[in-house]
């Protein structure tokens, strides 16, 4: 292969026997495997990081079962390309119609395939480094199997290495010995791509014969990764920060990473739904109001659309900023999770069931329940835990005026029993 194009390019797969890693859908007896050798293959969307394999894996699928093959970028393409390959396909059955970033497909373009999908002019592989439960419309995805691919394990990537070096004349010439390798796997990330290509950049730094050791692998990354790529490492990075400084109330810090994912290309959904599900964990009860803007936010700049979004996200994400903080709820949930695993399935007190038959009532199905608003302040002592749980707390209302207010109402009412 043309020694312009990347490592990664030249080291690619061309049956399914070479690909490394994802043994769990290519290896022996495996689902991918065996629909290729049946030549039955189903409609699909590969869903995980990058470098995992899912385009390499698709481009196998056609060559193994010498099918018309055709891709689209949905970065790049509209509708009018996806029914150019539809009417392309029709004289040719089973075509197989390859889409990049299928998330990032809007509505209309997504319905577009539907028809063809189902009708069987095309095979649909489909590949997303998003949940494909989020971003791909529920009537594509019913017509689709999913795939989670994962990322490659140490012992992979170093045999990626081992492989480059024996079957790629230019890695080959270098003569290269690895003596460190740990920098490589570690900014790899389980990233094929990222390995090999930051591989080649190593090996054109040193002389024939060079070794690369760790230090020259972070000092090569350091000047040739790009700041940021959303597809990456950073892209966990960024967000990281961004969500770390709404937590803690700076709103400077947060537009400014909101700014570096927006220059990056990150897509509006994925920064609009963590900013509601900030909205609950960080800031809950205390302003409740924060996970109405979070989901509105979320809603109209889907709507609206870059440029103009941008707006949107930084008006939630200074108001969210700006909140008073509590994770009292989430502590929670997270304590009642840990409690159920804990102590198994409690009886539900005979008082609080469901009594729609005469037999229940009889057997003591709802006896004693007492309906709260027949009563002063529409409130009423009772217990609604199971008996082994009484008095177990969960929610300790945050330190923050609308919390101390329902930590107040709660004690009011419950005394000592809960010890708010």
């Amino acid at each position: 292969m043309n020694r312009l194009a990347p490592l990664a390019e030249r080291m690619r797969p061309q049956r399914i026997e070479e690909i490394v890693g994802q043994a769990h859908l290519v290896g022996p007896q495996q689902v991918i495997r065996m629909s290729v050798e049946s030549g039955r293959i189903p409609s699909m969307i590969l869903w995980g990081p990058p470098g995992t394999g899912k385009t390499t894996l698709a481009g196998v699928i056609s060559q193994s079962l010498h099918r018309p093959f055709y891709t689209l970028s949905a970065i790049s393409a509209g509708v009018k390309d996806i029914r150019e390959v539809i009417e392309r396909s029709k004289g040719m059955p089973g075509s197989i119609l390859f889409i990049d970033e299928i998330h990032r497909f809007t509505k209309s373009q997504q319905d577009a395939l539907l028809g063809a999908v189902e009708r069987g002019l095309i095979t649909l592989i489909g590949a997303t480094t998003e949940n494909p439960s989020f971003e791909v419309n529920a009537a594509l995805l019913s017509r689709c199997q999913v795939y989670t691919l994962k990322p490659l394990e140490a012992a992979q990537l170093h045999q990626l290495l081992k492989i480059a070096q024996e079957k790629d004349e230019w890695v080959a010439s270098r003569q290269a010995t690895i003596e460190e390798s740990e920098a490589l796997i570690r900014l790899s990330g389980g990233d094929a791509r990222k390995l090999l290509n930051l591989f080649e950049l190593c090996l054109e730094q040193i002389q024939i014969g060079g070794t690369i050791t760790d230090h020259l692998v972070m000092d090569t990354a350091r000047q040739f990764i790009a700041r940021y790529d959303k597809d990456g490492e950073q892209h966990y990075d960024i967000i990281s920060a961004f969500i770390k400084s709404i937590r803690g109330s700076d709103p400077n810090a947060a537009v400014y990473w909101l700014a570096r994912m927006i220059e990056g290309g990150e897509s509006i959904s994925f920064i609009a739904r963590r900013m509601i599900i900030l909205a609950s964990e960080d800031i809950g009860n205390a302003n409740p109001t924060a996970l109405i803007l979070a989901n509105t936010t979320f809603e109209a700049a889907e709507k609206i659309g870059y440029p103009e979004a941008r707006i949107l996200l930084s008006q939630c994400a200074v108001y969210l900023a700006g909140s008073p903080k509590s994770n009292a709820s989430y502590l929670a949930i997270d304590a009642a999770l840990e409690s159920v695993r804990r102590t198994g399935n409690q009886s539900v007190p005979l008082h609080l069931r469901n009594a729609p038959t005469r037999l229940m009532k009889q057997e003591g199905y709802g006896k004693d329940y007492q309906y709260a608003h027949e009563f002063p302040g529409n409130f009423i002592e009772q217990e609604f835990l199971p008996d082994s749980l009484s008095g177990t707390r969960y929610y300790d209302p945050g330190k923050n005026p609308r919390e101390d207010e329902i930590r107040q109402w709660l004690k009011n009412r419950w005394k000592d029993k809960y010890n708010y």
